[in-house]
């Protein structure tokens, strides 16, 4: 149930922020707490980033689902977004945008991240107790046939996704662009660094992409619910403006051979257009995993999704170690990445039987 397995996923956010915060000297014993702790909040991420489906099934009717859909998946993004500009705000710059002039300014950084890890822990806490203090697992009653229904064990579940070719496609349609654009933004900076973009500039693009990505998203869920049997298309206009939108920031970095201008419009432009149609698509292609396999629970292929979007996201990460003094490749792999998905999802045959469900027993 809901209530479980949120306070679980509490629980392990506020042990592994606490761990973070633990005042120790020695710098080994603190870097193993440090790495345990952020173990214990990525234990959590699962039920945060698949959760979404789950809720909206068991809380909301079909008319609303999208909607539901997007909005608890996205709010996870806007935490993203806020981290965007909490670290360049907070903490000064330590890398080549700025340099360290003295002894006084390491400790000045040190403190500003202590700050950030403790006001961190202080508000998971503060989300442990409110769903402690109350957070159901169900409403009194269910709000469609769907979420009354019983679903698939999980070995049973597991063999129908493995066995299910377009779910494998779909499946790999989002993990690939979603994964791939997940570790670009994460160093965002360094990429923007060699073209004099600094720090809190390219914090700022990361923040608007995910704002952008978050209204969009929530729109196109909205119209979702309003005219159904639209995901397919929904997902093939967002994959195609995320196609031109990552192509146009690559061959804008590569200025010394396209000669296209490099100014801060159109790199704040391209990247929040990429982030936009990318992070909006999250909850379009959840709602089309829960139709194409149910009733396989939703939490399940939602978790098998996420899964493969973090295994490309740590692949790309793991290249990223050797080749780091040089970012046009990486730059390459968001084009490349959308327009295979854009392809993928060309191709796909799609179904909504939980929605045929809900239609055809209700009446």
């Amino acid at each position: 149930g809901l209530r479980v397995t949120v306070l679980l996923t509490s629980s392990l956010m506020v042990l592994g922020a606490g761990l973070r915060c633990v005042p120790v000297s020695d710098l080994e014993i603190r870097k193993k707490l440090i790495h345990g702790g952020q173990l214990l909040n990525g234990l959590a991420g699962p039920t945060v980033m698949n959760a979404a489906p789950f809720l909206s099934t068991t809380w909301f009717s079909p008319d609303e689902r999208a909607t539901a859909t997007a909005i608890a998946s996205l709010l996870n993004y806007l935490g993203c977004a806020g981290a965007f500009l909490v670290g360049p705000l907070v903490v000064p710059p330590p890398n080549g945008t700025a340099h360290l002039v003295s002894q006084s300014n390491t400790q000045h950084i040190k403190d500003r991240i202590e700050a950030v890890l403790y006001a961190e822990f202080g508000m998971v806490s503060l989300i442990f107790s409110a769903a402690l203090a109350y957070f159901p697992s169900r409403p009194p009653f269910p709000p469609s046939v769907a979420a009354a229904s019983q679903r698939l064990s999980y070995r049973r579940s597991f063999c129908r996704l493995l066995s299910n070719f377009r779910f494998l496609m779909i499946a790999l349609a989002y993990a690939i662009p979603l994964g791939v654009f997940s570790g670009w933004s994460g160093v965002l900076d360094l990429i923007l660094t060699p073209i004099h973009v600094s720090q809190v500039d390219a914090g700022w693009i990361g923040f608007w992409s995910i704002v952008g990505g978050c209204v969009v998203g929530i729109a196109m869920a909205r119209f979702a619910d309003f005219i159904r049997g639209m995901l397919k298309f929904i997902l093939l206009l967002l994959l195609s403006g995320a196609t031109l939108a990552s192509t146009w920031f690559t061959l804008t970095c590569l200025t010394t051979v396209t000669h296209l201008p490099l100014t801060t419009a159109t790199l704040y432009t391209s990247c929040i257009l990429l982030g936009i149609f990318l992070n909006s698509s999250v909850p379009i292609f959840f709602e089309l995993f829960v139709e194409t396999v149910y009733p396989v629970p939703e939490g399940i292929s939602c978790g098998v999704v996420t899964f493969l979007s973090n295994v490309f996201m740590g692949v790309l990460l793991f290249f990223l170690t050797f080749y780091h003094t040089e970012f046009s490749w990486f730059n390459w792999c968001l084009p490349g990445s959308c327009l295979l998905s854009l392809l993928l999802i060309l191709c796909f045959r799609e179904s909504y039987d939980r929605l045929y469900l809900d239609v055809v027993v209700s009446v």
